[in-house]
């Protein structure tokens, strides 16, 4: 597919149906989330692959935003592995860790599912649930899945700036 196309066409899915996620869609996308660039490629990000109903079921008392998904993705920056810019000591992780998620939502759409970035969860709690180290820090979340029948963008999905209001060429 091509790159604008799929960038145009991907939306953020709030329906999802339960059907199972193939292993090599899965895989796939967690290729597609390693091969992310990241600062000095560092790569400090840790995933955590959420996908049975147990699991599930925890990682719902920390979010409300699961869409019923049968699998999610939690993306955690690295603090021991960031990158640290030496002019300003500004830390490279969220970053690193949003590009790796970038990945994540644009590889879930070639594969034909869906997706949202969901970032309203409770970090305490899931780190307490999940015993995430202490080193790791919940950026994302990403609940996964075949887009139900009724699934639809956002009314404001189509509306974009313009280029002429977002760029300044110098």
């Amino acid at each position: 597919m091509d790159f604008l196309a799929l960038a145009k066409d991907r939306y953020s899915v709030r329906k999802l149906d339960s059907r199972e996620v193939e292993k090599e869609k899965l895989d796939s996308i967690l290729q597609a989330a390693r091969l992310a660039p990241t600062a000095c490629n560092n790569q400090p990000v840790h995933l955590f692959v959420v996908q049975t109903p147990e699991a599930m079921a925890k990682l719902g008392t920390c979010t409300p935003y699961l869409f019923d998904a049968p699998v999610a993705i939690i993306v955690c920056a690295n603090a021991e592995e960031e990158w640290v810019r030496p002019f300003d000591q500004d830390r490279s992780g969220v970053v690193d860790a949003a590009i790796v998620g970038t990945h994540i939502h644009l590889q879930v759409a070639c594969c034909g599912l869906g997706t949202t970035w969901v970032g309203y969860f409770d970090p305490a709690k899931l780190v307490a649930e999940f015993q995430i180290p202490q080193n790791l820090t919940p950026i994302a979340i990403f609940p996964i899945g075949y887009p139900a029948a009724e699934a639809q963008p956002s009314p404001m999905h189509t509306q974009r700036k313009t280029l002429e209001e977002m760029i300044t060429y110098l």
